[in-house]
């Protein structure tokens, strides 16, 4: 049995320190949560982990609380509010469990809190937490300080005669509800912006706040009306698709929309964004789902043989041409034909496709008759067709016709949230055929993911696992030297939050990577002088041996009397 009850825990320390009130915090270490804060000014992104997140200043969230209460009511708004934290809190549990696996459930729980403190919304102060994870049991007591939404609430409002941190109160219900397996609700019991000196919130299972009698809607305490986790979308996975980044959403949206007509559709995107899958789902999505999607290379097909791979030749239009036969396009009548490379036909061919797209007729090689086909043409380039018209090389009625409904594809590094998912994504596949063993990836691989700008896009990442996958051995954690052949592959870098809460430059380094020693030595020297690395090892020497000189000294490979000589200088440092 799992049981918390009744922790004093004051004020955050990464190590346990005197607070205000005399009393000493036990919070666990956040480094491991700053760590995964990453900063990309050259690409105009933060993030936690694998979320992108913003900063925004609070009258921005003045502003929005204060249009939102005024245009849909104080009770929807709270309900929107809470929804939303809902949300993130039920998304961060997994950032607790992946993060602090192994480690006391206490510390796994704490996650939350700090990072709300990490992002400057809060303090929480954890007065009791009694847990019983088998038996379904949740009781906690936890004092906010200095919050943000409170703070909000007032500036717009100027205070309230009820608790406010609808959002906060949201966010608590998620976190808890996802790390419990069952439903949390948290109720503020005083807030700073109805007159309480702090804000301060108590969380129980349904079950129980039922049991209670206790209303669940009262003070922000209802329960989500709409899904708390963007989950996948089962419509993408069914078609293999990965996605969750607002373009990506926005052209499979169009995807959606085309897909039941027979409009042509002209997919532009650069190489490896994953064109053929579009079309594939094009249609798939079509009344003409039932017949095979025919996909044809443009590219691939010399230029003396592509009138007659796509719309046939007779007997005897030229010399080796000894039986008539179908094209592509006769071949794929009442079906879809997907024409990859568009931009690579001759000019005949284009003029012959704009025949078909017009006129739903072809002409075979050698014929002088005509053949009615009933064909719905999805296109693929990525070349720049007006550049390509501008050089004479493209048509510009053909061109005209193929935009009719265009749908642009972004490139990976664009959607740079949807990386972590398709990581996975990939992987399981490689360990579904392969029968290999890989545990996974490292943070230093995600962030050197996350920072490369990958040219050849999604079949570039793909590549770049399967290689990865295939360097490591069973059971092994792939590492970022595993995903990149050539250090210098990768030039930008993440600032990352120091100790002192400065930024720094977090370059991605393989011999770090490769030694742990050396990735620990590296965060160590950032934003340090010598004198307080040598403050820093004399002081957790000291720790570790209870304050023993002696046992202290060996662990620093100095004698006795010269660790007595540097704690006198030390102290003669430290003296006002």
């Amino acid at each position: 049995m799992t049981r918390f009850t009744d922790l004093p825990l004051k004020f955050r320390a990464d190590t346990t320190i005197n607070t205000a009130e005399g009393e000493r915090s036990t919070l666990p270490d956040i480094s491991d949560l700053s760590a995964r804060l990453r900063f990309a000014p050259h690409e105009g992104q933060v993030w936690l982990d694998d979320q992108r997140v913003v900063v925004l200043n609070l009258e921005a969230l003045i502003a929005l609380r204060r249009q939102l209460v005024e245009s849909v009511g104080i009770e929807t708004a709270k309900k929107i509010l809470f929804n939303a934290g809902h949300a993130a809190g039920s998304r961060e549990a997994m950032l607790a469990m992946k993060l602090r696996t192994g480690q006391p459930n206490l510390d796994a729980f704490l996650v939350g809190p700090q990072l709300h403190a990490l992002r400057g919304e809060v303090f929480v102060e954890p007065e009791i937490i009694d847990v019983d994870v088998e038996a379904g049991h949740y009781y906690s007591v936890l004092k906010w300080r200095n919050s943000a939404e409170a703070e909000t609430h007032v500036a717009s409002f100027g205070g309230s005669s009820e608790p406010v941190c609808w959002m906060q109160i949201g966010y608590a219900s998620g976190y808890t509800s996802a790390l419990m397996g069952r439903p949390i609700a948290f109720r503020e019991v005083e807030c700073a912006a109805s007159g309480g000196a702090v804000c301060r919130i108590v969380g129980r299972t349904v079950e129980e706040w039922v049991a209670r009698g206790e209303s669940l809607d009262a003070n922000g305490g209802a329960m989500p009306t709409a899904p708390s986790v963007a989950t996948a979308n089962p419509a993408l996975l069914a078609e293999g698709v990965v996605g969750a980044s607002s373009r990506f959403l926005a052209a499979w949206h169009l995807v959606q929309r085309v897909a039941p007509l027979s409009t042509t559709v002209l997919l532009q995107g650069e190489t490896g964004v994953g064109k053929e899958v579009f079309a594939k789902a094009v249609h798939r999505s079509s009344p003409r789902s039932s017949k095979r999607l025919y996909c044809i290379n443009c590219a691939a097909i010399p230029d003396s043989l592509i009138d007659s791979e796509l719309f046939g030749v007779e007997r005897g239009a030229y010399t080796g041409a000894v039986a008539s036969r179908s094209g592509w396009f006769e071949a794929a009548d009442g079906s879809t034909l997907f024409l990859d490379e568009i931009g690579t036909l001759s000019l005949t061919a284009q003029a012959k496709l704009l025949r078909v797209l017009q006129e739903g007729e072809i002409t075979r090689v050698g014929s002088t008759s005509t053949s009615k086909v009933d064909v719905r043409v999805v296109c693929a380039t990525n070349v720049d067709l007006a550049e390509a018209v501008s050089a004479g090389t493209f048509r510009a009625d053909l061109r005209h016709r193929l935009e009719a409904f265009p749908i642009t594809i972004p490139p990976l590094r664009e959607r740079r949230g949807d990386i972590p998912p398709l990581v996975d994504l990939f992987l399981r596949r490689f360990i579904e055929t392969t029968g290999r063993c890989v545990k996974g990836l490292t943070s230093a691989a995600i962030d050197a993911l996350l920072l490369y700008d990958f040219p050849g896009n999604i079949r570039e990442l793909e590549n770049m696992v399967a290689r990865a996958a295939i360097l490591t051995t069973d059971g092994e954690t792939i590492d970022a030297f595993h995903l990149f052949s050539r250090q210098d592959s990768l030039q930008k870098a993440f600032l990352s939050p120091e100790n002192n809460g400065s930024l720094a430059d977090a370059r991605f380094n393989r011999a770090a990577t490769d030694d742990p020693d050396l990735a620990a030595i590296r965060k160590l020297i950032t934003g340090r002088s010598l004198a307080d690395i040598e403050r820093a090892a004399i002081d957790e020497a000291l720790r570790i041996t209870s304050g023993n000189v002696s046992q202290a000294a060996r662990q620093l490979g100095l004698t006795r009397a010269q660790l007595r000589h540097r704690l006198e200088t030390l102290k003669d440092e430290r003296s006002p």
